[in-house]
């Protein structure tokens, strides 16, 4: 693995990883920046990171330059960092996390390291974390969907109130990850929160709480997130007062609002078509269209 960069070697059983691949899977920065949250409140300690040359095309992932306080100019490239936290009571909370970057080369390689890191701290279990745009209002709580590799987690994932997805399409590094967690027999789950897709302002701290909601369900750890609880209240808020000066989005709102109440009723209950939900935005879309957009119909 010449590709992986080692500063701390470690000896110690991690059974658990968490993960999550900035990029296409992390609308709004959702699911990157509850692993963060996660780092920084354990805390965790980076050991080892991914050298990105062989696995991006920086044209497309472009780097980013900045200056430091010396006034120098610095390069930031793409990051793909390791951190572990150790429990000193219960190495049952060990933890293994890894914060990515969707790589543009060389997913089955890119998603080998990994693994290979994974089996080699002993993991048991291996849940990934995502983020999609959705017709979702921000005025609920987050939906999130997910799916796990074996009957029994599938049946917890349920159990928590997580909609199993069902999606066939485009897809992700998440589905490469997913493919060399099975070829190397690694039990593993991924959890997706779904963010508005009129909401252009990252990051989302309402989804992120509502990742890492669900993931304590799943995964023992013992970080406060009233923090983050308080972000995504202040960021709803935000959201709504702007909304307010505008009464289309509004009133499409109030639709996406009353879909989302019917979801959450008794089944017995008149539950919105898909095809009409999807109707339903195309025509908002259409009415957000700028004066002047070119069309498809000439």
């Amino acid at each position: 693995m010449d590709c992986f960069i080692e500063h701390q070697t470690l000896d110690v059983r991690l059974p658990t990883m968490i993960t999550a691949f900035a990029g296409w899977p992390d609308a709004a920065e959702a699911a990157t920046r509850a692993i963060r949250y996660l780092v920084r409140k354990l805390p965790a300690e980076k050991f080892a990171e991914i050298d990105p040359e062989e696995f991006y095309d920086f044209t497309v992932t472009r780097p980013h330059t900045r200056m430091n306080r010396q006034g120098k100019r610095v390069i930031r490239w793409p990051r793909n960092d390791f951190y572990y936290f150790t429990d000193d009571d219960d190495e049952s909370k060990n933890l293994l996390l890894f914060v990515g970057t969707e790589p543009n080369l060389k997913w089955r390689a890119y998603s080998s390291i990994i693994t290979d890191i994974a089996v080699r701290s002993q993991v048991n279990l291996v849940v990934s974390l995502g983020a999609l745009l959705d017709a979702v209002p921000h005025t609920r709580e987050p939906r999130v969907t997910g799916r796990a590799s074996s009957t029994e987690l599938t049946g917890k994932v349920k159990w928590l109130g997580i909609q199993n997805s069902g999606y066939q399409g485009p897809t992700g590094i998440h589905t490469a990850f997913t493919d060399a967690c099975n070829k190397c027999g690694l039990e593993h789950a991924s959890i997706w929160g779904h963010s508005p897709h009129y909401v252009q302002t990252s990051p989302n701290p309402q989804v992120s709480h509502a990742l890492l909601t669900k993931l304590n369900n799943l995964v023992d750890f013992d970080v406060d997130l009233e923090e983050l609880y308080l972000a995504g209240q202040a960021f709803g808020d935000d959201v709504s007062k702007a909304i307010d000066s505008q009464s289309d989005v509004g009133a499409y709102v109030t639709k996406l609002e009353q879909r989302y109440d019917a979801s959450h009723q008794p089944e017995d209950e008149e539950i919105p078509e898909p095809g009409d939900m999807v109707r339903e935005l195309e025509n908002f879309l259409r009415t957000q269209r700028r004066p002047g957009d070119s069309s498809s119909d000439d």
